[in-house]
Order: structure tokens, then C-alpha cells, then sequence
């Protein structure tokens, strides 16, 4: 029988590599997607070969379409493809709008926004029942900044991963009847690099004293729900999105 095989989209780090590796100890085989980073995503790679696993570090730009193609063209070889992990992600330096251009803009919303649509549907037409797939799962991290806005920071990020809220829920409900199910997870403060990309390293640890549960989360935390997701164990859930945010921003 053909492996079931997931992409992690940004799978050399935080989040992503927490996902890949709690992929492959459930038995998946894994494509590490990475943008950059080789050396990162073969040295997550080296530890799933490590514990008996498969995986396979691909290069690619989710913004770039024939980069989408060419991850989508290694999950192919390596099985059938069971899950996609719509992780990838990028923020910039924290700012207000004022200060915003339209590349920050189109570079923000075409990673964060645009590259999960155009995986989902790669992934719709090989996983969905109406083109014959098996049918499969599909999980959007998405984030908290999503509800609360982020203001003075990243409003641009919140807004793109607003739209990716709303993206989730809409798929879910159009290929509900094809055997593919789409949830998301929305990530609070996590201790992740990310947060040195936006030019504060330490933000997680500044931030962790006022959250209601008074720490920063961990990338295994928000993996596992993840992974819940895209197991059979959650075969009547769709159109959710979980909130890993130890308490903040859930008030309605």
C-alpha cells in the first residue's frame, strides 16, 4: 500500500519542524518544505530518518507557483498524499500602517494568504473524492493576531491571516461532501525564531507575564493539535479553528 505522505509548508523550523516530526512518530511520510533554509530542513529530516521515519526536505517558495507545483511533485513520488500543513508563514518588522508599502504588502499577503489558497487547491485535486482521490485533511495555521488585529505591530499580517480564517471556512463547507476536511489552528504568543525575523527576539518573553496562562506556548503544543486535526480522530470536525493561545484573545 502507498505511504500517506503530508507536506508541512515551512517545516525547517518552529511550528513546521514540531509538525513534520510529530507527523512522521504517527506514521506519515513527510515532506519538509523549506524556503531557504537547507541546512535546517535536512537536519529535521536526519532526525525522522534517525527514529525509522521518511522524509524529504523540498525546496520551495509558496508564493511561487511552479515552486508549489515542484513540493506537490515530490509528495507524488514519495505516496498518496493524506494531509497538507498550511504552516508557512513570515512576518515583518513591527510597524505602524503609515509606515506599510506595497512590497511588504504583496510579500505579506502573497506567502501568508495566496501560497495557502494555492496549496489547498494542489491538494484538493489530489486528496478530493470528486477527482478521485481518497479524501484527506487539510490544517491552516492561522493566528491569534487574526482577532486581535495586532495594532502598532502587524496589523498587515493579522489581516492576511484574517483572510486565511475566513479561507478555511469556506473550504471546508465546499469539499465537506468530497472527503476532505479543513480546520486551522490559531497559534497565540509561541516561542518560535519567527519573532526575531519582525526585530523582537525577545517578544514572546516580554509578552508571557500578561497572558492568562502566564507563559509562552511551545511549537509541540501547537504540533499537536495539528495533528489531532489531521487524524482520524477528529473525522467529524471541519470548518474549526483551534485557539492555542494559553487563554488570550478567545473573550468573543
Amino acid at each position: 500500500m502507498s505511504q500517506n505522505v503530508v507536506i508541512v509548508t515551512g517545516g525547517s523550523r518552529g511550528i513546521g519542524a514540531a509538525t513534520a516530526l510529530l507527523a512522521a512518530e504517527r506514521g506519515y511520510g513527510v515532506i519538509v518544505n523549506y524556503a531557504s533554509n537547507v541546512t535546517a530542513a535536512e537536519a529535521v529530516c536526519g532526525r525522522i530518518h534517525a527514529g525509522g521515519g521518511a522524509a524529504v526536505a523540498v525546496r520551495g517558495d509558496v508564493s511561487v507557483e511552479a515552486d508549489i507545483d515542484h513540493i506537490f511533485a515530490a509528495a507524488d513520488r514519495m505516496g498518496t498524499l493524506a494531509g497538507l500543513v498550511n504552516n508557512a508563514g513570515v512576518v515583518d518588522v513591527a510597524g505602524r500602517v503609515e509606515t506599510f508599502d506595497m512590497a511588504r504588502l504583496t510579500r505579506m499577503f502573497a506567502i501568508n494568504a495566496l501560497g495557502t489558497m494555492l496549496c489547498a487547491g494542489r491538494a484538493v485535486k489530489r486528496m478530493s473524492t470528486r477527482h478521485g482521490g481518497r479524501g484527506g485533511a487539510i490544517v491552516n495555521v492561522t493566528s491569534a493576531a487574526a482577532k486581535l488585529g495586532a495594532p502598532g505591530n502587524y496589523v498587515d499580517y493579522a489581516a492576511a491571516k484574517g483572510a486565511v480564517d475566513s479561507f478555511t471556512v469556506g473550504l471546508a463547507l465546499e469539499v465537506a461532501g468530497e472527503g476532505i476536511r479543513v480546520n486551522g489552528v490559531r497559534p497565540g504568543v509561541i516561542d518560535t525564531e519567527i519573532h526575531a525575523s519582525g526585530g523582537i527576539p525577545d517578544r514572546a518573553a516580554q509578552m508571557a507575564p500578561d497572558l492568562p496562562i502566564p507563559r509562552a506556548g511551545t511549537a509541540e503544543e501547537v504540533a499537536r493539535a495539528i495533528l489531532w486535526l489531521l487524524s482520524d480522530e477528529a473525522s467529524y470536525t471541519t470548518g474549526s479553528v483551534i485557539n492555542v493561545t494559553g487563554g488570550r484573545g478567545i473573550a468573543p
